[in-house]
């Protein structure tokens, strides 16, 4: 049974920092690429961030180039997202996923950015 499940959200102000973690089981992790999305609200599902299987490769949605950085742990079937110098507009719940849609996601980590 897959499963992936996020943690790390929280409030936050403007130009804070939060680290999110996402732990997997169920599937060929290390073999995998693996991807951030993100749901504001009373919006559709936005791609942020892709890493290849061995993490020497990453990719970013323009909004958080620079900003966000994401890795992953193979030896513990772990994804991460540090966010740095974070915006209102960054408030929205947080998914790992398994592909660029996010159709096989977790259950979220809310984020909330608030001055």
């Amino acid at each position: 049974q897959v499963q992936l499940v996020e943690s790390g959200g929280g409030l936050v102000q403007p130009g804070g920092s939060l680290r999110l973690s996402c732990v997997t089981s169920g599937f060929s992790f290390s073999r995998s690429r693996m991807y951030w999305v993100r749901q504001a609200p009373g919006k559709g599902l936005e791609w942020i961030s892709t890493i290849s299987s061995d993490g020497s490769g990453t990719g970013y949605a323009d909004s958080v180039k620079g900003r966000f950085t994401m890795s992953r742990d193979n030896a513990k079937n772990t994804v991460y997202l540090q966010m740095n110098n974070l915006r209102s507009e960054d408030t929205a719940v947080y998914y790992c996923a398994r592909d660029e849609a996010g159709n096989s996601r977790g259950q979220g980590t809310q984020v909330t950015v608030f001055s």
